[in-house]
């Protein structure tokens, strides 16, 4: 994953696999919380998945900040991309 359109694709399959969330949803802006639903256990089972596919040390202090689909983009494209 080398790009943020990739990453963003990754994270939409995701989001529809795991939380049955439909990919129209899943938007840069979209709020994890507020727009998605999400709670902690969710995105822990998210990063978890990422991890899976990036095969990288994901670590959940990376993702602490990250209150939108676009704050995680950017937290996986720094990671993908040091």
């Amino acid at each position: 994953m080398k790009d943020r359109d990739e990453i963003l694709g990754v994270i939409n399959k995701i989001m529809l696999e795991m939380f049955e969330i439909e990919a129209e949803q899943v938007t840069l802006d979209a709020r994890l919380y507020e727009d998605l639903d999400f709670d902690s256990i969710d995105a822990v089972d998210m990063i978890v998945k990422l991890k899976e596919i990036t095969q990288r040390e994901l670590k959940l202090e990376d993702f602490k900040a990250a209150r939108t689909v676009g704050d995680v983009v950017e937290s996986i494209f720094r990671i993908m991309n040091p």
